[in-house]
């Protein structure tokens, strides 16, 4: 495969994802997007590289193989014998008793059909990061290229959303359950179009961080994209009116300076304070706010499903469910089996609005001590973006991408679509990966031509 046709890949699938990857309703979208995957995946597995994979690399991909494993383990049939006596299954046998059948022999899933179409969800992000740390297929201006064309492309049909008169008729939003007069762009939910739009601010900090030195008219010609780009994305905030996008919005925008201001500015620290101080206070306002919804201003105060009502629910339902879990993919029904009976209405809970709970409750100890793991291994690595130059501005601005992400699946679940779930496979190959780094400012320059006269 040619250089540049090679490198287009990774950026290609990741404007596909965003495009056609913004809602589970989307089953065929999805089912392509998993194909090219595991294509993606196959070429990975067989391809001859030069360097081997560095240690974050394999480090990550260990974790991966792991939670594959465990979410395996969970599908094996057990005996009665042993499933009856795990935790949280005694409504189950107890119908089973009712209804005068023997118990036949289930997994730990209680739910195993979800388990696999969870695990399926996994190839997108994992064939992202294949393409870009094993197979370098990518360059990282035109993946930033293809990040911000499928954020500008959301904020316009989110423009043709708002336009319409009635939203629930309107043939501009793509799914059948949807966040109805909210501009969700090519999501389902309001919310992640916002989170998406939060993670745009930090490549286009670093585009502009990047245009210095070099061919003063291509940067000139970055800085005017970058700034006129940024203005639309701050209108889409704006019209977006997710309360997570707006309270995230700030402390990206104060930890993004960092990647424009000289390194000598002292307006360095300053920016560092603000945007801790402002992570709190979005933290704290977004932990408070309603799940039900995703605009600011709008009336919380008759949520049908508040925050603490789901926190207190899935807690308990974590502690019923130690130490196996009920199995990934499981959290609607098994939430199901704990709702009190007034709170039961058309309206019904699909995710707890709380990844890390959720995984808890799915995956149960293993899971929580996965998320350990993960999350210690991603703080290394952003220690080492920012303390050392090596990094470049890509994969600092991949840092703070994905610590939004993070921070967001506290109080949501972004990262189960698979726009989402590929673009923060993106921030952490660009972390750990190096040659992105070491093209922050000759990344598609052409050499200067020199007139010699003699």
């Amino acid at each position: 495969m040619g250089s540049r046709a090679r490198e287009a890949v990774a950026p290609l699938y990741l404007l596909a994802c965003l495009i056609a990857g913004g809602s589970a309703q989307g089953a065929w979208a999805n089912m392509v997007l998993q194909l090219v995957g595991i294509a993606i995946l196959a070429w990975a597995a067989v391809a001859h590289v030069d360097q081997p994979l560095i240690p974050a690399a394999r480090q990550l991909l260990i974790l991966t193989a792991i939670t594959v494993a465990v979410i395996l383990v969970q599908l094996v049939p057990l005996p009665p014998s042993i499933w009856m006596n795990m935790g949280g299954r005694a409504p189950i046998a107890a119908g089973f008793r009712t209804l005068g059948l023997a118990p036949p022999a289930m997994p730990v899933s209680l739910t195993p059909y979800g388990s696999v179409s969870s695990l399926l969800a996994l190839i997108p992000p994992l064939a992202m990061f294949a393409a870009i740390v094993r197979l370098k297929a990518y360059r990282t201006r035109w993946l930033t290229a293809a990040l911000l064309l499928g954020t500008v492309g959301g904020i316009l049909l989110g423009v043709l959303q708002l336009s319409a008169t009635d939203a629930a008729a309107s043939p501009w939003y793509l799914y059948a359950q949807s966040s109805f007069g909210v501009a969700t762009g090519f999501f389902a939910n309001g919310n992640h179009m916002a989170i998406l739009l939060v993670v745009s601010l930090p490549f286009l900090a670093a585009l502009l961080g990047s245009a210095r030195g070099g061919d003063r008219q291509l940067n000139s010609a970055l800085v005017t994209i970058a700034t006129a780009l940024a203005i639309v994305i701050v209108v889409g905030i704006a019209i977006n009116r997710s309360l997570a996008g707006i309270g995230l919005a700030f402390p990206v925008l104060a930890a993004s300076a960092l990647l424009v201001l000289p390194k000598r500015s002292s307006m360095r620290r300053l920016a560092l304070v603000l945007a801790g101080l402002l992570v709190i206070g979005a933290v704290g306002v977004l932990a408070t706010s309603s799940t039900n919804g995703p605009e600011w201003g709008s009336d919380v105060s008759g949520s049908v499903h508040s925050r603490r009502e789901m926190l207190d629910t899935s807690v308990e339902m974590t502690r019923d469910f130690m130490p196996w879990g009920s199995g990934l993919g499981s959290y609607r029904q098994v939430y199901q089996l704990y709702e009190q009976r007034t709170y039961v209405t058309d309206t019904y809970v699909i995710h707890a609005h709380d990844d890390y709970l959720e995984i808890a409750v799915e995956l149960g100890v293993a899971g929580i001590l996965l998320m350990c793991l993960f999350l210690a291994w991603w703080g290394r690595v952003v220690f080492r973006a920012w303390r050392y130059r090596d990094a470049g501005a890509y994969g600092r601005a991949a840092s703070i991408a994905s610590a939004a992400i993070l921070i967001h699946s506290s109080v949501d679940f972004p990262l189960r679509t698979a726009a989402i779930a590929v673009t923060f496979a993106m921030c952490l190959a660009l972390l750990i990966e190096r040659r992105a780094s070491k093209a922050d400012n000759r990344e598609d320059l052409r050499p200067t031509r020199h007139v010699i006269v003699k």
